[in-house]
């Protein structure tokens, strides 16, 4: 397969916006499905965890591959709600490009918002789907105008709606100039010429797309100033280049659930977003160099992947998605663990069709593909040779910040219950596990309500472990106020042999959100790596134990400043022990201080309840930073602590008469008020 001829794509979205209703319209007409799937009836090949089914919601991306106009087209579908933002920003990480899809009525949405944002930190080129012009309210001109004012982006209009709401009835194409219509079950499209009807709106449209691209190309530039006719196919080729430079959005329309402009957004998909070989190249730091290097998608190249998603298999064990960035991965080859400094083997290589697979030779540059066999591959490791150890640029995963206990029923589901969390948190990396030291309870911790509510269900019906869960409980965090500077001195005598360390570190607070940094700033000539891997360590395993209350530090910067080194009497075990006690008594003198989760609150609200939702926000101890007013729906944007916000849909709901719904997203720490 040509490089050229692979699409990376991810179809994002606000909950309910219709975007796996819409893969499963790309799957069926491209022949990967026979039948349509439909999540309200519980069926979408896209959603396979019985949980996606009865909850109509998307939590897992499944990736897919499917063909047309001779493309390979790889699909991740990712989750639109908030809960799972690690799944979008994972799947994100590894997408060449991306469609973003709208509710005609409900516009741009705040999980849409926070989508598009972390689309922006990594770069993707999007298309925009404006869905449901069939129901009643669909506005297209409106939605163009919110993704104008709240994403701040360049939407240009490459097809319009031919009626609305009930009359909705197909799409101009602009490009071509022709009416589109579909059939009943949207398998034939019919072409017509522009009739008289729809002409001078067709025509206006057309400049307004000429007149966007004419600022991005001179030859449609000169063209329009001779008053000549614009070919198409340029049209194609400058909005492609716009696209791809993330200047413009080229906008289609249409109504997945009736069958209606699917067929148009996979040709633009083919049209406008990049092949792997498009994007710029992939960041690396190479581990023994010690330098950031650039990875060139070369199918020749040294091996390099990402595994950008780990998925427990009854069967199967661990299945391992993984992108490839440069060279190929055999089948029934070994293969380098960067992160983990170990070999793995691969015992088989799957190309993956929602929960189905097929058997793969070999996985090359470009292509995406599951990996069985490798046990200790996690989320975000680069995987490669032993020759080119490159580490790929980390992936940023907020902190959990809701805890319940879980305890198994049995003596004899404990076990079970610890081999389940294990398998659960390497899937998912905004899921952690931890024990309380007093009362030996089982903590796990996560994104929000709903995250937690799904795992623990997950945990019960799918892994089949008997366990009870607690109530909710904020995770808190600590920090430091001030930088201190502290040299610590280990000495032990284990079985009559010395074991010494000495080491300087300095501590220091870092901006809110930065995260726990270690530098290494000392010139450690004759220091094994041993030695210095042991300091690391020390440091690695300060972090998750706290200060003063247990709570995980965060916002630490630590640098080792000095190290003295006996060879006689120095220790690996020496070191990580002496690192652990250098943070622990440094931060103690640095002016602990304890953190708590500040949510990012949205509330849409009908008009007649807005005072009563904003004094139920203000009682919580909310701040109400603004309000955004749609024809009938307000939207409230506020921020409160996490612990004010626990019961707050119940709460919401009596004062709406269940009308009003909100979505909720971590947004920072802050020292805890009194």
């Amino acid at each position: 397969m040509n490089l050229r001829e692979i699409r990376n794509i991810g179809i994002m979205a606000h909950i309910d916006a219709g975007k796996t209703t819409t893969t499963e319209r790309i799957l069926y007409y491209s022949g990967k499905t026979y039948k349509i799937g439909e999540v309200d009836d519980g069926e979408a090949t896209m959603d396979w965890m019985e949980q996606e089914q009865e909850r109509g919601i998307t939590i897992t991306s499944a990736a897919t591959t499917t063909m047309w106009r001779g493309h390979q087209i790889n699909i991740i579908d990712t989750p639109g709600h908030v809960d799972f933002t690690a799944e979008v920003e994972r799947s994100l990480r590894v997408l060449d490009g991306a469609v973003a899809v709208f509710c005609a009525v409900g516009g741009v949405e705040p999980q849409s918002e926070t989508v598009w944002h972390q689309a922006d930190r990594y770069h993707v080129p999007r298309i925009a789907y404006i869905n449901k012009m069939d129901r009643m309210g669909a506005d297209f001109d409106a939605v163009l105008e919110d993704m104008r004012k709240k994403l701040g982006a360049k939407p240009v209009a490459v097809s319009f709606p031919i009626g609305r709401e009930s009359s909705f009835e197909g799409v101009v194409d602009l490009v071509t100039m022709e009416e589109v219509r579909w059939s009943e079950d949207g398998h034939e499209m019919f072409r017509s010429p522009v009739s008289g009807a729809l002409a001078s709106e067709a025509k206006s449209r057309r400049d307004e797309l000429i007149d966007a691209l004419s600022a991005e190309s001179d030859e449609i530039t000169g063209l329009y100033l001779e008053g000549a006719a614009v070919p198409p196919e340029l049209v194609r080729r400058e909005l492609r280049a716009a696209c791809m430079s993330r200047r413009l959005v080229p906008t289609f329309c249409g109504a997945s659930r009736r069958n209606i402009g699917v067929q148009p957004l996979i040709d633009a998909v083919v049209d406008f977003l990049p092949s792997p070989d498009e994007v710029p190249a992939a960041k690396g730091h190479h581990v023994k160099k010690e330098e950031e290097i650039e990875v060139v998608c070369d199918p020749e190249g040294n091996p390099l992947g990402l595994v950008f998603k780990v998925q427990y298999d009854r069967e199967a064990g661990p299945l391992c998605y993984v992108r490839m960035y440069s060279g190929r991965l055999k089948n029934a080859s070994t293969v380098w663990n960067v992160a983990k400094k170990k070999r793995e083997r691969i015992t088989r290589l799957l190309r993956m069709h929602a929960n189905k697979s097929e058997p793969l030779d070999e996985v090359v540059a470009g292509d995406i593909a599951v990996i069985v066999g490798m046990k200790l591959a996690q989320t975000g490791d680069s995987v490669g040779s032993e020759g080119w150890p490159v580490l790929l640029e980390r992936m940023h995963f907020p902190e959990p910040v809701i805890s319940v206990s879980i305890e198994p029923k049995t003596l004899s589901d404990r076990e079970k219950l610890n081999e389940t969390l294990a398998i659960l948190s390497k899937e998912d990396p905004t899921f952690t596990t931890s024990e309380n030291e007093e009362t030996g309870q089982m903590i796990i911790s996560g994104m929000g309500e709903l995250h937690l509510d799904v795992l623990v269900t997950r945990i019960i019906k799918d892994f089949k472990v008997s366990a009870r869960q607690g109530n909710p409980q904020v995770t808190y965090r600590e920090s430091v106020t001030k930088s201190v500077t502290h040299t610590e001195r280990f000495h032990k005598v284990v079985g009559g042999k010395d074991n010494t360390a000495q080491i300087t570190i300095s501590v220091e607070p870092l901006p809110r959100g930065t995260g726990n940094t270690y530098v290494k700033a000392v010139r450690a000539s004759g220091v094994p790596d041993e030695i210095l891997d042991a300091v690391e360590r020390g440091f690695t395993a300060a972090f998750p134990s706290g200060i003063q209350f247990g709570y995980p530090a965060v916002d630490v910067g630590v640098r080792l400043t000095g190290i003295e080194y006996d060879e006689l009497t120095a220790t690996p075990f020496a070191y990580e022990a002496c690192a652990n006690m250098a943070f622990d008594t440094a931060c103690r003198a640095a002016g602990p201080v304890m953190l708590e989760p500040v949510m990012k609150v949205d509330i849409m609200s009908p008009k007649e309840f807005l005072g009563e939702v904003m004094s139920l926000v203000s009682q919580r101890g909310g701040l109400i930073h603004g309000t955004d007013s749609k024809a009938l729906i307000e939207t409230i944007h506020a921020e409160a602590p996490m612990v004010a916000m626990f019961g707050f849909t119940t709460s919401l709901r009596s004062v709406s008469q269940g009308r009003a719904s909100f979505s909720m997203e971590f947004s920072h720490f802050q020292a805890k008020r009194n």
